[in-house]
């Protein structure tokens, strides 16, 4: 099962793709010719709110890296715009506030090597700019067009994974995105955490494919935190208004409890205000409730080790 990049598909394709405008305020990044691949430019606007969520007297977030996939002309406007006290911060960043304390804190809290799986545009700088606990293995799956030419720009700003950490990336083209996770070393069997920020999602069908891929990788307990885009609600339902039951049974269904967060609520206890109107994404938090495959054939071959070891010695020992 996998996540492909093509037309043809039901996932992710460039001739459905639907940009979202609302996470860019204020300025948007001028792109060069060749950069107007609607991935590229979707990615770098969401650079661009955290170039500009940087500039701020008290950011929510500091990403040194951000302004490295930000134009010059973009850079230098944002440098001289009158940054406020009382500026509020954008819904993109507050969700990005929110998914990197979240991310950390879980993370912290694993025994052994931390495994982390970030579903990203490609322009995700949090492998570089996060304090990773030592023996974290990050996996970010993204467009590889976009996660190359990040990486690039990265490299020549002297961007660099802690030593005692590791970078693998995934392109969300691949077929077989789970086979491709496993080979590269993901377990199944040892705690995970899930993170969706970026991700081009076009269909309902596509974001069902994903859910059901980290439902069969994520072990019990595993949480998967993330925006998922509010169109696929009204698509879904028609209205705003039953989000959270949607949601509820839609993560159900595949096996996650999950919790939609209000952005004022999040915006609150940040001390910051949120721009007027509403925004186009669902912040969420959902926790795994069954054992993953992994654990499962674990399971089984405990299982059938026993009855074994029952029929050669008798019932006694069981």
């Amino acid at each position: 099962m996998g996540w492909c990049l093509v037309p043809s598909s039901p996932l992710l394709g460039f001739n459905a793709f639907r940009l979202n405008t609302n996470r860019s305020a204020g300025f948007r990044a001028k792109l060069s010719p060749e950069d107007h691949h609607p991935l590229l430019k979707s990615a770098t606007n969401g650079a661009t709110l955290r170039f500009q969520e940087s500039l701020r007297p008290e950011p929510l977030f500091l990403d040194p890296y951000a302004g490295c996939f930000v134009p010059l002309d973009v850079q230098k406007a944002l440098k001289h715009q009158n940054q406020p006290e009382t500026s509020s911060a954008h819904f993109y960043c507050v969700a990005t506030k929110f998914i990197d304390d979240q991310l950390i804190g879980i993370a912290n809290r694993m025994d052994g090597v931390k495994q982390v799986v970030l579903l990203t545009d490609g322009m995700d700088t949090r492998p570089y700019r996060l304090k990773w606990p030592n023996s974290t293995i990050i996996f970010d799956i993204s467009p590889e067009r976009v996660f190359q030419r990040a990486s690039e720009k990265l490299q020549g700003v002297g961007a660099n994974v802690p030593r005692s950490c590791m970078l693998l990336h995934i392109s969300s083209e691949s077929s077989s995105i789970q086979d491709i996770l496993c080979k590269k070393g993901f377990n199944s069997n040892q705690p995970s955490v899930w993170v969706m920020q970026g991700l081009p999602v076009i269909t309902l069908a596509s974001f069902e494919e994903i859910l059901l891929v980290i439902s069969s990788l994520a072990s019990k307990g595993c949480k998967f935190i993330g925006d998922l885009p509010a169109w696929l609600v009204e698509t879904e339902i028609g209205t705003k208004c039953n989000a959270r039951k949607w949601m509820d049974k839609l993560f159900l269904s595949n096996a996650f409890r999950v919790d939609t967060i209000a952005y004022e609520e999040v915006a609150r206890d940040l001390g910051t205000d949120l721009p007027a109107g509403e925004y186009e994404y669902l912040l969420f938090i959902a926790e795994q409730l069954r054992l993953s495959d992994g654990q499962m054939d674990s399971w089984r071959r405990e299982f059938q080790r026993l009855e074994e070891d029952g029929d050669e010695e008798g019932f006694e020992e069981l």
